[in-house]
């Protein structure tokens, strides 16, 4: 099964890497979340990934964000990828909004080992695990590395929000809950537990993140409940919160997961998104899912299909990369110019590999370096994809004495030496090797096949 960790694309800025989700931010008040198979619990993200968690994740809150849009506007605009949404940009406000309708999970632990107040809320003695709420509380939590209670009176004192917005979170946290919880006593599920999250754009309070999902939420079977309220079944991540737990040696819990925890757990996610949504799960857990999400970032124009880098060795050479970038320009790829210097600044050398080794879509790095070439040579060293040299000469007489040092790459550094500016543009278009690209570059050299011979029979009919 393949699994989605993130991806890496030199063509957008990621903005922040969470516990499962990665940003990216499009400008025009526009960002994709990706949501990945990363798993986290008790504040920490665990080395095991899950196949199609991700993609649970993202569906089905689409899902809840299209059911809910007439209890409070929300940030979606589009599914671009199993994995990933385009969704408006906003200012996030800083709390989580957690509510709950019955006592179990962490406040059950902390209840039971004698606490009664609960981000401000007073808690009556004698309730048994699982016993459910007359009416369901709010506990809201702040939004940091580790998430700690905070009551609402601390959060407008601490100017994490002003009482009107504030206000306005509560009584949607509560009317989500309301509709969610009688959605989903239809179909036999209890929503035991979840936590919205806010942010504001245009001046309102919008709903942004996830919503009613495995990991935001607990579910229980309505069955389970009622036959047995303390051993209800739970088909969420509690699943795996309660193996970290059985498993916690010297006070230190697991950092990974067995196969059979993962398969299972892959298992449940699937089985609360079918019995949520009703649908059917479509999604190819089998499938590659990196050539996937390349291929739906390049149909919904989020990417261009590939990438060439120019890597300038100094601003002088800008005037001559600017000529290769102008024999790039009419094909779709992106074209990016860069400035590093092997001798001056080699450790930026090692942070662009970073960059480009782990690209999701196909590139080609163009090094122009004259002289002394050993940026060619340190690009092509530690890329894991073309490099092509084009040294900016000023004249035969400077090629003359200076090519060897292009030419001349150490053992395991395959970087090719292309002189002018235009075959260097068209070397790169056919390292890429992408086929739209290829359709255009063939019905160039028609083109030009075609002009030869028209030109040929002009000629023979002159003379």
């Amino acid at each position: 099964m393949n699994c989605f960790s993130g991806f890496s694309s030199p063509q957008l800025v990621r903005t922040h890497r969470g516990k499962v989700r990665d940003s990216y931010s499009l400008g025009g008040g526009q960002r994709l979340i990706a949501v990945t198979d990363r798993i986290s619990a008790f504040d920490s993200v665990l080395d095991s990934l899950i196949p199609a968690k991700a993609a649970v994740l993202n569906k089905m809150t689409n899902f809840w964000f299209r059911e809910t849009s007439s209890i409070i506007p929300n940030h979606f605009i589009k599914e671009i990828d199993p994995d990933i949404t385009l969704v408006h940009e906003v200012i996030p406000i800083k709390v989580e909004m957690v509510i709950r309708g019955y006592l179990t999970g962490s406040m059950w632990r902390y209840y039971s080992e004698g606490k009664r107040t609960f981000s401000g809320v007073q808690v009556p003695d004698g309730l048994k695990k699982n016993q459910k709420f007359p009416v369901p509380i709010l506990t809201p939590t702040t939004k940091e590395d580790s998430d700690r209670e905070i009551t609402p009176e601390e959060i407008v004192a601490s100017g994490l929000t002003d009482e009107k917005t504030l206000k306005t979170m509560m009584d949607a946290a509560r009317a989500l809950y309301d509709f969610g919880s009688k959605y989903l006593e239809k179909k036999g599920i209890i929503l035991v537990d979840t936590k919205y999250e806010f942010g504001i754009k245009d001046g309102g309070v919008i709903l942004i993140d996830e919503i009613h999902t495995p990991d935001s939420s607990r579910f229980w079977k309505s069955e389970n409940y009622v036959q047995s309220p303390e051993n209800a079944e739970q088909i969420d991540k509690e699943f795996v919160r309660q193996w970290l737990i059985a498993n916690k040696r010297d006070g230190k819990y697991p950092t990974s997961l067995p196969p059979e925890v993962i398969a299972e757990t892959t298992k449940r996610y699937i089985e609360i998104y079918e019995a949520v949504t009703g649908e059917k799960w479509n999604v190819d857990i089998n499938a590659d899912v990196q050539s996937r999400v390349y291929t739906n970032l390049v149909a919904h124009n989020i990417i261009k299909p590939g990438y060439v880098a120019i890597v300038m060795g100094s601003v002088s050479d800008e005037e001559h990369a600017k000529k290769i970038k102008s024999f790039l320009e009419p094909y779709q790829i992106k074209v990016e110019m860069r400035v590093a210097s092997a001798h001056k600044n080699g450790e930026d050398v090692a942070a662009m590999a970073e960059e480009y080794n782990n690209s999701l879509e196909k590139g080609v790095v163009i090094a122009i370096a004259g002289r002394s070439n050993g940026l060619g040579g340190a690009l092509a060293a530690n890329l894991n994809i073309p490099v092509i040299n084009c040294p900016p000469f000023k004249d035969n007489l400077d090629m003359a004495v200076n090519i060897n040092s292009s030419l001349m790459m150490p053992g395991n550094t395959p970087a090719m030496t292309v002189i002018h500016p235009d075959n260097a543009a068209m070397a790169a278009l056919r390292c890429l090797n992408i086929n739209s690209i290829r359709s255009e570059i063939t019905a160039g050299i028609v083109m030009q096949k075609n002009s030869l011979r028209e030109a040929d029979k002009k000629m023979r009919s002159i003379v």
